[in-house]
């Protein structure tokens, strides 16, 4: 496309405004200045810019103890919806979301790739295939650019595991990363115009991401003629000489950080082209341009709009609970599903489940955000379905305690929920006390003090009753916890070399004691700050460089009081189970995954449920008459009592209004027409690829090279997954007439007849796959559509396939050339269920 003139005369003034700067000025732009912001610059109008993480909400400047935000559904349940429109959707409500908190760029979306169902942060990335996943990113990045919000795609490259993400080395082939890999934010650039990345922790091929002068230069900035900007993930920059010069233009957060006074003098000492600075700077002033961050020539500063809809109001609550269902996926159902909404009292219906109680909304990590409110199922299912349900709690499925519920805590000082903390500093003196509408604070890093507090002490009032209360802390440091007559202690350190852990994974303790009915509890931590460079530098293999953005990390992290009634032994949840379930038509238990395995900074070592939620389900089917089994996970679990039960709801982890729409998807008051994201495995290790922790030299081989999850499956490089890609019942009943497949003017276009032969109007998803002749490529989906058909309908359906997964990446020449052309296009609903095979006529 050729640049028109104003586009050229704005260009040619973002280079004017460069040429202002000194030196100093310019790399002082290139670091942040606070945890999320950027400095801003008056002399050329440039504003300060504000930044937050977004995967599943614009969580706003304080990693913990923000205000309320609105939940999304997680990542795959907005893929899980095969719909360009949803994504498109979500991309604009967070463009309102951003705008009325002022942020002018969220981070995300993640289009890494779910490689391994171990690795722990799938929830914030779109599915194991590369073209679901790019053309979802393009529709969210439309949704999001287009109301003045930038997107930043993440994380560059090859980040599908979070073992060691600081320290590992992925090892994947240059067709891998071309045709897998990078695929996704092709086509986010392609087609969405993203306007900025961000460069993952990972080194690739032995290179730190943030250093990748053939993926940042070569590829994105080179290949594709992308103009946009590349920041680095937080802490993420290795060295300073190496990043400036391989293609990152934006050092995250600040103000310290490898670049600074260290970048100056490399450019004074020649190491780094003071050109290579003008261009990142250019980079910047255009993000802040498009962001209307940048107000030149009399031009207006940014008016934020005022007419947006509240995080819990009417609209977003129709809309949160709408997108979550529709991305819900039925995996098997014998008839049972959708419950009846006007049933007998002899359909009683028992709820049964720690996740129906305590339903996950959200996972861990950069991701997590303070919602207005979170719905369980128990709530849903109650509000549509009243007195023919009766609610009973589950078996245990954490490890590790969490932070209270701000409900079970009131602040002896306000009277209003939460808790008062006072920081203390090192001589005694105090440096803060505030009100926490939240059980857990950040200290060290975003709190706004001038120096780093010694000790922390956190009161509050619990809503407890006489008897036994779970109670304890989280957080490094040396902790007493009194409350009633007694007290408890713990000395709590970290027990990784990863600095993220202060912040995403915090050491934690808690005992069951006995305390008076509303007791008052005081906290009380000397805090353990840790020298991280002293730490990290000396472990040689770790690779680490003096100036790694790393050792700057001495945030001391999440500091957080647990408290909460005392739960109940398993086995005597399990018989208060049998017994509901006995008692009641049908029995929906509702099991799952929690923040512990669904976290950035962790990774999953199985597939199993935590706990007994499996002899849960296994004693709850062989009472009940029939089971419905909704499971509360993003990701893949085992389910060895499938054969046992009636149905299984995939209800990914659904956001604020999460247990609404898991009843709603369930009666059918919403339809449930999701497709699976991610192949799911029928046992631990039965995978094309497993394995997410690096071996002794800190590498992890991409060894399933372009056969990643469903098209290894196809070839055979592992046995037969449980519930393939692209699988999906929803309520409709549906059978394929003619196929017809010929070249079009974008690709070739594959038509097929859709005939709903259900009593109700449902949504169909039309996938084409081709499977190429050569023995040496993997099958691959190439095109997909939706189609909205009424009760006893035909439609034709036309699905265009997309020429970039047509091609093959040619090692040898270094350049892409296309497919034979003899293979054949592959109509499915999912490929597990296989409806024709077509050739191009």
């Amino acid at each position: 496309m050729t640049d028109t003139p104003m586009a050229l005369d704005r260009a040619a003034r973002l280079a004017e405004l460069v040429g202002c700067l000194s030196l100093e000025e310019k790399v002082r732009l290139l670091t942040g200045g606070t945890a999320f912001t950027l400095s801003g610059e008056d002399r050329i109008g440039l504003a300060p810019l504000a930044f937050s993480d977004g995967p599943t909400g614009v969580r706003g400047l304080k990693f913990v103890g923000g205000d309320a935000v609105a939940l999304f559904p997680s990542a795959t349940l907005i893929a899980g919806s095969w719909d360009d429109g949803i994504a498109e959707e979500v991309g604009r409500m967070l463009a309102e979301e951003a705008q009325r908190q002022h942020i002018h760029v969220v981070l995300g979306p993640t289009v890494n790739l779910h490689r391994s169902p171990l690795g722990g942060r799938l929830f914030e990335a779109y599915s194991e295939d590369p073209y679901l996943t790019g053309r979802t990113a393009a529709a969210y990045v439309r949704g999001m650019q287009e109301h003045g919000t930038a997107a930043s795609l993440k994380h560059l490259v090859a980040n599908e595991s979070e073992t060691l993400r600081n320290f590992m080395d992925s090892r994947v082939s240059e067709t891998a990363l071309r045709e897998l890999y990078l695929l996704p934010f092709e086509m986010a650039v392609e087609d969405a115009g993203a306007w900025s990345m961000m460069a993952a922790y990972n080194d690739v091929n032995g290179v730190p991401a943030t250093e990748q002068d053939h993926v940042q230069n070569g590829i994105v900035k080179g290949e594709w003629g992308w103009d946009g900007l590349v920041m680095s993930d937080w802490f993420a920059t290795k060295r300073t000489v190496e990043s400036a010069n391989g293609g990152l233009d934006l050092v995250m957060p600040g103000p310290d950080g490898p670049w600074g006074a260290r970048l100056v003098a490399a450019v004074r000492a020649g190491e780094v082209a003071e050109e290579a600075v003008d261009d990142h700077v250019l980079r910047l002033l255009r993000l802040a341009d498009r962001v209307g961050g940048l107000t030149v020539e009399g031009q207006e500063p940014r008016r934020w709009a005022q007419d947006l809809p509240a995080v819990d109001s009417p609209v977003r609550r129709e809309q949160l609970r709408r997108i979550a269902a529709r991305g819900m996926t039925v995996v098997t159902n014998s008839g049972v599903l959708p419950l009846a909404v006007d049933g007998r009292a002899e359909d009683a219906v028992a709820l049964i489940g720690r996740h129906a109680v305590d339903t996950v909304d959200m996972g861990g990590g950069s991701a997590t955000v303070s919602p207005p409110y979170q719905s369980t199922v128990a709530d849903g299912l109650g509000a549509l379905l009243g007195g023919r349900v009766s609610v009973t709690d589950g078996v245990a499925v954490r490890s590790r305690p969490v932070a209270a519920d701000r409900a079970f805590l009131t602040d002896p000082a306000t009277g209003t929920p939460g808790m008062q903390v006072v920081l203390l500093g090192a001589d005694g003196t105090e440096l803060s006390r505030c009100h926490s509408d939240s059980s857990a604070i950040s200290i060290g890093w975003d709190d706004g003090l001038d120096q780093d507090p010694a000790t922390a002490v956190l009161t509050t009032t619990l809503a407890n009753d006489a008897g036994s209360v779970l109670l304890g802390a989280i957080g490094a440091g040396d902790w007493t916890v009194a409350g009633g007559d007694g007290e408890i202690s713990a000395r709590l350190r970290f027990a990784g070399k990863d600095p993220g852990e202060a912040m995403l994974r915090p050491p934690a303790f808690a005992e069951t004691v006995e305390l008076p009915a509303a007791a008052t509890v005081t906290a009380t931590v000397a805090l353990h700050p840790v020298d991280w460079r002293e730490l990290l530098l000396d472990e040689p293999a770790l690779g680490l460089a003096e100036e790694s953005h790393l050792l700057d990390m001495t945030a001391l992290g999440i500091t957080a009081l647990v408290a909460a009634p005392a739960p109940r032994p398993d086995d005597e949840l399990i018989a208060a189970a049998k017994a509901a379930a006995a008692g009641a038509g049908t029995a929906v238990v509702v099991v799952g995954l929690t923040e512990e395995h669904e976290t950035e900074a962790a990774d999953k070592t199985t597939l199993a449920l935590p706990g007994r939620q499996d002899e849960l389900v296994h004693r709850v089917a062989a009472a009940a008459r029939r089971t419905v089994v909704v499971v509360n996970a993003a990701t893949p679990v085992l389910m060895p009592w499938l054969a046992e039960v009636d149905a299984v709801l995939v209800a990914g982890l659904p956001g604020q209004e999460g247990g609404h729409a898991v009843a709603a998807a369930l009666t059918g008051a919403l339809e449930p027409t999701g497709r699976l994201v991610t192949s799911w495995p029928a046992a631990d290790g039965a995978a094309p690829a497993w394995d997410v922790v690096p071996d002794e030299d800190l590498v992890l081989s991409y060894d399933d090279g372009t056969f990643i999850g469903h098209r290894g499956y196809h070839a055979g490089h592992a046995p037969a997954p449980l519930f393939w890609f692209g699988h999906g019942l929803g309520y409709g009943a549906w059978e394929y007439g003619a196929v017809q497949a010929h070249e079009g003017h974008c690709g070739p276009v594959v038509a097929v007849e859709v005939t709903n032969t259900s009593a109700r109007d449902s949504r169909e998803t039309v996938q084409v796959y081709l499977d190429p002749a050569e023995d040496d490529q993997p099958i691959r989906l190439v095109g997909y559509r939706g189609a909205d058909v009424p009760a006893g309908a035909t439609t034709v359906v036309t699905v265009t396939c997309d020429d970039r997964l047509l091609r093959r990446w040619d090692e040898t020449t270094g350049t892409w050339t296309p497919l034979t052309g003899d293979g054949e296009f592959v109509v499915a609903r999912g490929l597990g269920d296989v409806r024709a095979r077509v050739s191009l006529a």
